[in-house]
């Protein structure tokens, strides 16, 4: 069994995003927004994460391989495509969950394991069946996916306070147009693998609309570190251009002759966005 098939299986993409949010919600409270950093309880951090959430991923590929079987871009993963079988992918992703939260327990702290535990099972339990049922199974996907950076905060500053709040709610709301801008580009496999995704059922239109929205609501509570004193000048600057960067795209697509290439530039820009705000994140408190 090639094992580049088993690293394909815990979707490393999904992984290295993550590890970004949990570096930067590590750097956004260690210690209290400056001084040394821990880079050995850092590096476990970020292993324990990252084995955590590669568990999530494998756990979802197993339940999801029936439609992953009916989608162009999923059919050659290794569970739909037989390469590897159900028993070996649960085995593996046992080891790598119970890796990670031993390494997370031993070398962060016990708060920090409890949420990488906490948005396992919000994603494998509750967002994996529930995205087969419902449109707003987005909303729940967007609670596991800013976990990430709580768990990196928790395991600098050992508590939960207003800046792993504000981090949360920073990260969840910026996943919910990176969804939709995914679901508008990729909507004809949504449909034909049965997926109540918002633009199949409320059509592209609304989920224009509901991508302004959100995208408005980030720029809005991105701000909130700098308000609260957690974060400097540069950083506010910093988020307000990406913000406008990234609304004065989502308006162009009001008007777009092409929804599906709007859609996959969008979904481009909201990665960068991702980085950039990690990046803010991570020096906003040390500089002015």
């Amino acid at each position: 069994m090639s094992l580049s098939a088993y690293y394909r299986l815990a979707k490393p993409g999904i992984v290295y995003g993550n590890l970004l949010a949990g570096l930067a919600g590590y750097l956004f409270a260690s210690p209290e927004g400056g001084g040394w950093v821990n880079l050995a309880r850092l590096a476990a951090t970020l292993l324990g994460l990252g084995l955590v959430v590669a568990s999530a991923c494998v756990f979802n590929n197993v339940f999801d391989a029936d439609i992953d079987r009916k989608m162009s871009r999923t059919k050659v993963r290794p569970l739909a495509a037989g390469t590897i079988g159900r028993r070996q992918a649960l085995g593996l992703g046992l080891l790598l969950g119970a890796a990670g939260l031993a390494l997370l327990i031993i070398l962060a702290n016990w708060l920090a394991a409890a949420l990488a535990l906490t948005g396992w099972l919000v994603y494998v339990l509750a967002y994996t069946p529930l995205k087969r049922l419902t449109r707003h199974a987005t909303l729940v996907g967007s609670v596991a996916g800013a976990m990430p950076p709580i768990v990196g905060y928790t395991a600098a500053a050992g508590r939960l306070d207003v800046g792993a709040l504000l981090l949360f709610i920073i990260m969840a709301i910026w996943q919910m147009p990176h969804f939709y801008a995914i679901a508008v580009f990729r909507l004809k496999e949504y449909q034909a693998a049965g997926l109540p995704v918002l633009p199949a059922v409320l059509g592209v239109n609304a989920a224009k609309r509901h991508i302004l929205f959100w995208i408005s609501a980030f720029g809005l509570t991105a701000t909130l570190p700098f308000f609260f004193g957690l974060a400097g000048v540069f950083y506010l600057a910093g988020v307000l251009a990406l913000s406008a960067w990234w609304l004065r795209l989502a308006l162009g697509g009001l008007n777009s002759l092409s929804a599906v290439r709007w859609a996959r530039r969008l979904f481009k820009v909201s990665l960068m966005v991702l980085l950039g705000t990690s990046l803010a994140l991570a020096l906003g408190p040390r500089l002015p």
